[in-house]
């Protein structure tokens, strides 16, 4: 006969143990500060027996939690020097810490070896952990080759955190295709892509202009593997959609987005709209999508209202973008260096310097520090009123401050020394930088032709062009424009002509400016056997006169120069624009 389980009780002394236990471990799990970690694990430490590895690895994680990874880090150590069993758990902390402190090559790697010397098997979490340092620290090219042998010497089977951050190192490197073929790669070995694959690879293409890959990959994503959009998704096509002005496809999206899906946009959403907007000049409409924000209960952001003062400094409306900037504290925010920089590049586009000048040294006294953009715009204007000594010295504390020069900051000095007929300054600067990545751009050297040809220094200016392919570069077609304006400049007509049928053979075709430069040249030298030509040769290129050239014709017309004959293909060639007014 069977008999009736008792049933189950929980006495005293067993509630007094769950309860003690319970409060043991979750007071290793909520470190609230660093001092509290340290005490902790001293005392820890001088429990005999020393607790167990769980409760040290508890302590560990919550540390690296508060993002305090150099002390989570110090704090391994430790266990090891007092002799702590270290587990695989222990061991993926510390490589989560040196990855996060941008120590992957030397100390993550180095730890995966300390595992295999204490037979501790390195599992999926520690290999996607060192993946994702080599990415932070821009060695994809290492990581990839981490990630093949994964596969090849079968060392742990990728999951999706793995392939996910692949796929973000590749996306962030501007890889699409290798990350589309590692999309496939993941469902071929069953590996089920989710929604973050697909809207990383979504966002990159959306970057690169590359719309139309973008909205094949969406409908795959929803209509092939029924994984549902989010308000990422759709961000990311918004802004690709904005990037190129097809403003028409980005009402049906956010159409699509809220009334089919029922997928409101949020605060970035809105955001890229009002800077997408802003940057086009139509602050007007990006104030609507504010407004509508803050009827929705999104509250708009520092980042939104640079935006919004941006677009007013482009406008050259800087009281509009002044009175905004004043508001910000009313509405509870803080400027940030993005901010100044919007307000400094609008003034000093405006050649107001001093009201630059005096935001420039506000940042300082408001705690935050200048960054290189901040510098190169107060550079520029400088330069665009000629104070030149003023540069030089801001330049001086630049560098003092240990901000190094950047391209586009070289760029800037070398065009405003030119600007400012000091060309024998930047001829000093660009031979003393050398063979720097600084002087690996074709801009650099139109730069400095254009400024040895406005001197008159066309010698100086053809040498340079001769020095661009020996230097592995290619002119571009503002290069041929600058030397084809330089030697009509200087009369040489003969070796204008020779550049210009050059271009075509150097498949760099002319364009509207090219032909403009050469037709002012011959009009200004009076040569005028080659005029009619170059104007059917625009008729059939589709380009247009510009006002100083259509001027030219008509005063050599007028004159008597120019066959009247030539007045309904000149006609042509007038712009629309101007043939209205």
């Amino acid at each position: 006969m069977l008999t009736k389980p008792k049933s189950a009780t929980i006495d005293d002394d067993s509630l007094e143990f769950t309860s003690s236990w319970f409060h043991q471990t979750h007071r290793y799990q909520k470190v609230t500060s660093l001092d509290h970690a340290f005490n902790l694990f001293d005392e820890m430490t001088h429990r005999r027996p020393l607790p167990s590895v769980i409760k040290f690895n508890q302590l560990l994680s919550a540390l690296t939690k508060l993002n305090h990874f150099s002390s989570s880090l110090h704090l391994f150590k430790q266990m090891c020097v007092v002799g702590v069993p270290v587990d695989a758990y222990s061991m993926n902390i510390a490589i989560k810490c040196c990855c996060q402190m941008s120590r992957t090559n030397n100390d993550g790697f180095a730890l995966l070896a300390c595992c295999f010397r204490r037979a501790l098997v390195p599992n999926v979490f520690t290999f996607s952990t060192l993946l994702d340092g080599l990415i932070r620290e821009d060695r994809i090219l290492e990581a990839e080759r981490l990630f093949k042998k994964l596969i090849k010497h079968r060392l742990c089977e990728p999951n999706v955190v793995t392939y996910n951050t692949m796929i973000k190192g590749l996306c962030k490197f501007g890889n699409n295709d290798i990350a589309i073929a590692l999309l496939r790669l993941m469902d071929e070995r069953g590996c089920k892509p989710d929604i973050y694959a697909y809207n990383t690879i979504i966002d990159s293409l959306c970057k690169d202009k590359m719309i139309e890959d973008a909205f094949k990959l969406f409908n795959e994503m929803v209509f092939h593997k029924g994984i549902q959009p989010n308000v990422i998704t759709y961000t990311s096509l918004i802004h690709g959609l904005c990037n190129l002005c097809r403003w028409d496809d980005v009402s049906k999206l956010l159409k699509e987005m809220e009334e089919d899906l029922r997928i409101s946009p949020d605060l970035k959403t809105f955001s890229l709209l009002v800077d997408a907007f802003c940057k086009e000049g139509r602050v007007d409409e990006a104030e609507v999508v504010i407004d509508i924000m803050v009827e929705r209960g999104e509250v708009p952001n520092i980042v939104t209202y640079s935006s919004l003062i941006d677009g007013y400094c482009l406008r050259g409306e800087m009281t509009k973008a002044k009175l905004i900037f004043d508001s910000l504290t009313s509405k509870g925010l803080v400027p940030n260096v993005v901010t100044y920089n919007c307000l400094v590049n609008g003034y000093c586009k405006s050649l107001k310097i001093e009201e630059a000048m005096h935001l420039f040294h506000e940042i300082t006294r408001k705690g935050l520090k200048p960054s290189i953009v901040t510098y190169s715009t107060i550079l520029q204007g400088l330069f665009r009123v000629g104070r030149c000594g003023d540069a030089r010295k801001l330049f001086d504390e630049m560098r003092a401050h240990g901000h190094i020069p950047d391209e586009c900051t070289y760029r800037i000095i070398l065009d405003g020394l030119c600007n400012n007929n000091q060309v024998e300054e930047a001829f000093s600067l660009f031979h003393m930088v050398g063979d720097s990545k600084l002087n690996s751009h074709i801009v650099v050297y139109n730069i400095l032709i254009e400024g040895a040809s406005k001197c008159r220094k066309l010698d100086i200016a053809k040498a340079l062009f001769h020095d661009i392919t020996l230097k592995g570069l290619q002119p571009n077609v503002r290069t041929f424009n600058i030397m084809i304006s330089g030697l009509c400049r200087e009369c040489q007509l003969k070796e204008a002509k020779g550049m210009f049928l050059k271009m075509d053979e150097s498949g760099c075709p002319p364009d509207s400016v090219t032909y403009n430069v050469l037709l002012q040249g011959y009009l200004m030298n009076k040569h005028f056997d080659d005029v009619e030509m170059l104007l059917h040769e625009m008729d059939g290129r589709g380009y247009s006169l510009d006002a100083s050239t259509l001027s030219l014709l008509i005063h050599q017309m007028a004159a008597g120069s120019l066959d009247k004959s030539m007045v309904q293909l000149i006609g042509r060639l007038v712009p629309k624009e101007s043939g209205r007014n």
